[in-house]
């Protein structure tokens, strides 16, 4: 009898909240597809007129990064939406996790420095995925760059990674 009604337990949890929880991750996986493709053509279309290699390459790195960010923040929206389905309270970890931003926000000031330095890189367009450079004495292709660093591969293949706060000096040849 008990094994009956803990298995008639687990079909009505899994009819109401297993359904809502599908349900949640696939709005979560489709919302960051349709924004991925949504600013694709919104920062292309800014500049179609006048697009070419260089252009192109911004387009890239812009669609990128915000595609990156607002799929991060869609993927926390639904884990936070599907933790109640599991008996927890987010009430509570949504304030301790305030609590713990702030205190890490103060202790972070280098990290969002990078943060800042990096949307400055790519608003002022200094260099985007693909091109050559030198910063700090190292010279490379660019291979990505997000808010936080810039990841250059020399001519022997290594990888060098580069805090955006870091750069103080960045040398690139124009075609």
């Amino acid at each position: 009898m008990q094994f009956q009604d803990s298995f008639q337990n687990l079909i009505n949890w899994s009819l109401s909240g297993g359904i809502k929880i599908v349900l949640v991750l696939l709005a979560a996986f489709l919302t960051s597809l349709f924004l991925k493709i949504f600013i694709g053509k919104v920062i292309s279309g800014h500049i179609k007129n006048k697009i070419n290699g260089e252009r192109k390459k911004r387009v890239e790195t812009l669609v990128g990064i915000f595609s990156g960010t607002l799929s991060f923040v869609i993927w926390i929206i639904a884990v936070l939406m599907i933790l109640p389905e599991f008996g927890l309270e987010i009430a509570p970890l949504l304030a301790g996790l305030g609590l713990a931003g702030l205190a890490v926000g103060m202790a972070a000031k280098d990290i969002i420095a990078d943060f800042i330095s990096g949307l400055f890189i790519l608003l002022e367009g200094q260099y985007f995925i693909g091109d050559r450079v030198r910063i700090s004495g190292i010279e490379g292709e660019v291979k990505e760059i997000t808010l936080r660093r810039t990841i250059l591969r020399d001519e022997t293949g290594i990888l060098h990674s580069f805090p955006n706060s870091q750069i103080k000096l960045v040398s690139k040849k124009e075609k």
